[in-house]
């Protein structure tokens, strides 16, 4: 599984980082999106989510209809659990400040839980 991704690049390191963020935020991305999101070219993204979707760490899936008429599907894309721990554990690793950044970003906006009685 994850295992299969021994060659670490920053393409890679990019296209999780940007995957990590759509999972907290609760959103999965297509293919031209990520593309956009860390400014790299079609066959290097799409290399790399690949590399992702053969070692188990994402999951895709076509789109029933585009929302515009006469465009073709999207392929979305999303991290699954063991993607999650991947991902973080490698971004931790190699872009700590950024991976901190990341968090705090997410964790900022989680709603708060409420007390019994509905007090914040």
């Amino acid at each position: 599984m994850a295992g299969d991704l021994r060659r670490i690049t920053q393409p890679l390191l990019d296209v999780l980082e940007v995957l990590v963020d759509a999972l907290m935020r609760g959103e999965e991305l297509h293919g031209w999106a990520i593309m956009k999101m860390v400014d790299r070219s079609g066959p290097t993204v799409y290399g790399v989510i690949d590399r992702l979707e053969d070692a188990g760490l994402i999951t895709g899936r076509w789109e029933d209809q585009h929302p515009q008429p006469n465009k073709p599907r999207r392929r979305f894309y999303q991290l699954n659990p063991e993607g999650l721990v991947f991902a973080r554990n490698l971004l931790n690793e190699r872009r700590p400040e950024r991976s901190r950044r990341l968090a705090s970003r997410h964790i900022a906006t989680q709603p708060r839980p409420r007390a019994a009685g509905g007090e914040p």
